[in-house]
């Protein structure tokens, strides 16, 4: 593979800072246990409004804006179309308690485009001309419930006439240290507009704190700001057409917030008030603070548009060669992604796939989080009593860029999230998808007995342990594409994987059973209690989701150890062990109560205080989770590694009772073919999927629904303390105020659980053959191979984004987004989507996790390994 931006890849893994500067400031910094008040409630603590006055703790925000990899110093834009009472500096949206369907941004945006290194980044906001609609937008969500569908932006007629702005950003990269931002705005109404375009520089505040570092400078120096300090060394950041500088400081408003007197009269608003009400009092006359802005102002006719160019350099730099270097990055992307994309793909499955990869890329953010200063900055003592569910994670310390589900609603990480982030991104950079599977095995955030953190929130909560099979993955893709894979990075995560593995046999197994409980394991309300809590029947849950995931871990370390013995027979020894305990959880899933002989399906088991037990008769994706726990191993180990099937043949024969459990009674063990790990057996495997493939319970027009159909009408009822709890099908929003009210599982198209059943489909085809076929749709009467289920599923999910008559289906049958031409070339990732009609639910810009649409199309027209 070459072209430029490869090269730049290669010159970033030899030490050339290329990735320094990216996309990695925050859509919005909230919802954020950092930034809350102590015991808080994170989303509602630190406001829209407050973000205007208020100087962030531990991270930044602003309109599509960059920083460097340690957030010193911020670069990102702000609007003003002269009638809004605040400048558009950061993205709005509700929160769980002011919206009626959970937390979502209400606004217009896109991510275009995007490269690894950054060098090329482009993305669309569309900026209304009226007065924003922050007071309706408020107000009428509030007064809907959770039978209405969500208010949007789109429907307060704030776009009519064509009344807004569309405003194009661009960045490109001269060099690792010279960034090009170009600000392209359309005006699409019928009438002349003026907008202020306020490219607006800053540093993030960090010198007033207990410990603080010295505090930075922005000086207007004439024609251009030069921004000293913070580690950075000497910076320039001009404009063209040349422009007016404000300069005030990053520093918190205290007299609005707080009510006590400021320090100093230049604080976080002080452009705000200048510009917007003309108070030149509150910017600095000397041009010297902590945040300035050029102030730009383009008067555009009809259907015309304009253009500011800024540059921040660690020189002074002219603008000569500036449409030059723009050009050059474009076209270097396109060589990029013609690549990357170079399997049998329709264009508009390109297109799809270019947007999707942009959004995960743009949605990488600068994570700051030290909890044993967060818990003394409280006053609480980090080696006392706990306080917090994360004064037990004292130890944590980060300060990394980490990809994120998406820039506004994720200010924060998420352990599993992060998988999948990884085995989408290695399409594109695989050494970024292994530092992001790698941050979290670091000693600064896995936890002394092994534990992965979960997510702010609560990072002793549980993941479902995804991290061993995303580094197996984003191993055998790199080997595929490039001819070898990186055995040392394996060789760096498996002990640690090793550790995260061992705490969950230690912790999440209490009967010693080889049967598994994690608590909502991200399918949230899916089933009848709140997983993650006590149960109201008291004693606890056997899952089925639970166990298959682990038994998914543990064939992955298998294939990692097997690969590592290739080095290192040291590893075999551990493959034996990692083999016999996939053993015992096979054996124990279909000798415990898990499976259901009457149904056919997975289910989880209720374990009372008395002794007793009843299965949760729920037919939802907890039941299908167990396909993707599917994982061939290469009948070649045989040959390679005959010690360890001797192994194996004498375990089997020193536990009968275990044999006697595994599907074909261990037989694989005395063949010369490929070995399928799984924990059904062909009977049971068409039972599971005679269900999902039925399009009157699982199989949608777009995917795997996370709750069968069939619960619509048949809704499955528990009743506890006379209580009845009732789970019952629907298609879009959850009516479950489980989990805050924007957990939406009973019904929708969920991208993480379809991605690995389609995985797990592909592995069992490997196994089987075109021998091996199953109706699809159940009672069609077409019969297909599993790799062709798998494409029709995979097929489906791409629909959700592909242009047809009736628009997108992802759009939910908008006609501005069907029709116009300025809309209907735009993407969105939502988190979910409705499991009857596909439009997209939930947050707009989870890409994410929906982000690996991407790979879909590719694993079955291009070079990508599953």
């Amino acid at each position: 593979m070459t072209g430029a931006e490869r090269q730049r890849l290669e010159e970033a893994e030899a030490g050339v800072p290329w990735r320094r500067w990216g996309p990695y400031l925050a859509d919005r910094q909230w919802g954020t246990v950092r930034e809350a008040r102590f015991g808080g409630d994170a989303w509602s603590s630190f406001t829209h409004d407050q973000a205007r006055y208020r100087a962030y703790r531990w991270g930044e925000d602003g309109l599509a804006g960059i920083s460097d990899d340690k957030q010193r110093l911020c670069l990102a834009l702000a609007l003003w179309n002269g009638v809004d009472p605040i400048l558009k500096e950061r993205l709005f949206g509700l929160t769980n308690a002011e919206g009626n369907h959970g937390e979502d941004v209400k606004e217009c945006y896109f991510h275009l485009d995007a490269t690894p290194t950054a060098s090329y980044l482009k993305m669309l906001y569309k900026y209304p001309q009226r007065e924003f609609p922050y007071a309706d937008l408020v107000s009428v969500n509030a007064a809907r419930g959770r039978h209405d569908p969500e208010y949007e932006l789109l429907d307060t007629g704030i776009f009519d006439d064509h009344r807004y702005f569309d405003v194009v950003v661009e960045y490109a990269k001269a060099g690792p240290e010279d960034v090009l931002m170009l600000v392209t705005a359309h005006n699409r109404g019928p009438e002349p507009a003026r907008l202020h375009v306020l490219p607006t520089l800053w540093f993030r505040h960090t010198w007033s704190w207990a410990g603080g570092d010295e505090r930075p400078t922005l000086v207007d120096a004439g024609g251009a700001l030069r921004a000293d300090g913070a580690g950075l060394g000497a910076r320039r950041l001009s404009v063209d057409p040349p422009a007016s500088f404000l300069v005030t400081g990053n520093e918190t408003d205290d007299e609005r917030v707080f009510g006590s007197p400021n320090a100093s009269p230049f604080v976080k608003d002080g452009i705000e008030r200048a510009v917007v009400h003309g108070d030149m009092t509150a910017v600095d006359p000397a041009g010297a603070g902590t945040k300035a802005a050029a102030v730009c102002v383009l008067d555009l006719p009809a259907g015309g548009s304009g253009t500011v160019r800024v540059r921040l350099a660690d020189r002074p730099a002219a603008f000569a060669d500036f449409d030059a270097v723009l050009a050059a990055r474009r076209a270097e992307a396109d060589e990029f992604y013609a690549d990357v994309l170079a399997g049998d793909l329709t264009d508009d499955e390109r297109v799809v796939a270019r947007r999707a990869l942009a959004g995960m890329l743009w949605s990488q953010q600068y994570y700051e989080f030290d909890v044993e200063r967060w818990l003394t900055e409280r006053g609480e003592d980090p080696l006392g009593p706990p306080t917090t569910p994360n004064h037990l994670w004292r130890h944590l310390v980060a300060e990394d860029v980490i990809a994120m589900p998406d820039g506004w609603e994720y200010p924060w990480f998420a352990a599993w999230d992060l998988a999948f982030h990884a085995v989408a991104l290695a399409v594109v950079d695989p050494a970024l998808a292994k530092r992001q599977l790698e941050l979290l095995l670091e000693r600064r955030y896995q936890h002394p007995t092994g534990q992965v953190p979960a997510y702010e929130w609560n990072f002793g909560d549980v993941n479902p342990p995804l991290h061993a099979w995303a580094a197996l993955f984003v191993h055998d893709h790199e080997k595929a594409v490039r001819g070898r894979g990186d055995r040392a990075f394996l060789a760096r995560v498996f002990p640690k994987l090793l550790r995260d593995f061992d705490w969950w046999l230690n912790r999440k197994d209490p009967g010693g059973r080889n049967v598994f409980q994690g608590g909502f394991l991200g399918l949230d309300n899916v089933g009848v209690f709140d997983r993650s809590a006590p149960l109201p029947t008291g004693g606890h849950l056997d899952q089925s989701d639970g166990t298959a995931w682990m038994a998914l871990a543990c064939q992955s370390l298998v294939r990692i150890a097997l690969e590592l013995a290739a080095d290192d027979p040291v590893h075999l020894e551990q493959a034996q062990a990692l083999l016999e305990n996939f053993a015992w959880i096979a054996a124990a899933a279909r000798h415990v109560e898990l499976w259901h002989e009457q149904d056919g399906f997975f289910y989880d088991v209720l374990r009372r205080p008395d002794g007793s037990s009843v299965p949760l008769e729920v037919r939802s994706a907890v039941g299908l989770v167990p396909l993707a726990a599917a994982t061939v191993v290469d009948g070649a180990v045989r040959q390679r590694f005959p010690g360890l099937v001797r192994g194996a043949t004498e375990f089997l024969d020193r536990h009968p009772a275990v044999t006697a459990a595994l599907w074909r009674h261990g037989e694989q063990a005395h063949g010369t073919g490929p070995v399928l790990f799984a924990l059904f057996d062909e009977q049971r495997l068409r039972r599971i999927l005679a269900r999902m493939l039925d399009e009157d319970e699982f199989l949608s027009p777009y995917g795997i629904r996370s709750l069968s159909k069939w619960h619509r009408d048949h809704p499955y009822v528990f009743t506890v303390d006379d209580r009845e709890l009732r789970v019952s099908y629907l298609p879009a929003e959850s009516d479950s105020g489980m989990f805050g009210g924007n957990s939406n599982w009973r019904g929708p198209v969920w991208f993480p659980v379809n991605v690995m059943l389609v995985r797990g489909l592909l592995n069992l085809h490997e196994h089987f053959g075109d021998a091996f076929t199953v109706e699809c749709p159940t009672g069609s009467g077409r019969w297909a191979t599993l790799r062709e289920v798998a494409e029709e599923i995979s097929d489906r999910l791409v629909r959700l984004f592909l242009p047809g008559a009736a628009g997108r289906p992802a759009h939910g049958g908008r006609e501005l987004l069907r029709d116009d031409p300025h809309w209907r070339d735009l993407v969105l990732f939502h988190e979910y989507f409705d499991g009857d009609t596909g439009a997209g639910l939930g947050a707009s810009h989870q890409t994410g996790w929906t982000g690996t649409v991407a790979l879909l199309p590719l694993l079955f027209r291009g070079a990508v390994r599953r």
